[in-house]
């Protein structure tokens, strides 16, 4: 049960999903919550897409993606190339989940993340580079910096977890990184086959 809408504002356009199941679900199996609780299990999206930035075909492109427990937030730029040279994006995202892969089950069975109040704080900024597709072969690659922090339900950094063990590599409040990502992919389509042979290093 939800809605959408889409919205135009001269060249750019809106568009907005909203999910109530959660929300309304909440309200009739767990007890009576706060107003600000129940809003907060609303599920929805909202995107922004823009052609022509400035006026010379740059795009831009904002999405925020709000789950009952976790957020994501990312905002991609590409400038415009000619075909024969390779594509540049850059990209600015972050993201709030809930940490339940090495922390075990929760103790309470209504805490709705499963985290036991750890969470995953993830920022990365970089820019995303895709080579000119020939007729079977892609190739993209992306470098990023990624700062990563644990954090509780109320937002503060935190550096151990309930038994005392560590949450980061480093055993500081975060984690900072530089990725790399080489993605090349193959793909032969034939009237009656499809082969694709993805590689990623």
């Amino acid at each position: 049960m939800g809605a959408q809408q889409s919205v135009n504002a001269g060249k750019a356009k809106v568009d907005l999903q909203v999910d109530l199941t959660h929300m309304l679900c909440e309200a009739l199996l767990l007890p009576p919550l706060s107003s600000s609780a129940t809003i907060s299990q609303i599920v929805g999206r909202i995107s922004l897409k823009h052609p022509s930035l400035f006026g010379r075909s740059e795009k831009l492109d904002v999405i925020l993606d709000k789950g009952v427990n976790d957020s994501n937030v990312v905002v991609a730029f590409r400038r415009p190339r000619p075909e024969w040279l390779s594509q540049q994006s850059f990209v600015i995202q972050h993201s709030m989940t809930p940490e339940i892969a090495v922390h075990g089950f929760p103790a309470d069975n209504f805490t709705r993340s499963g985290s036991r109040g750890v969470n995953l704080s993830r920022l990365s900024l970089g820019v995303e580079i895709n080579e000119p597709t020939t007729s079977k072969w892609t190739s993209g690659t992306s470098v990023k910096f990624e700062h990563i922090r644990p954090v509780n339900n109320d937002g503060r950094s935190i550096a151990r977890d309930h038994e005392g063990f560590p949450l980061t590599c480093s055993g500081n409040l975060h984690d900072n990184m530089i990725i790399l990502k080489q993605e090349s992919g193959y793909a032969d389509v034939k009237d009656n086959s499809f082969l694709r042979f993805p590689m990623t290093g």
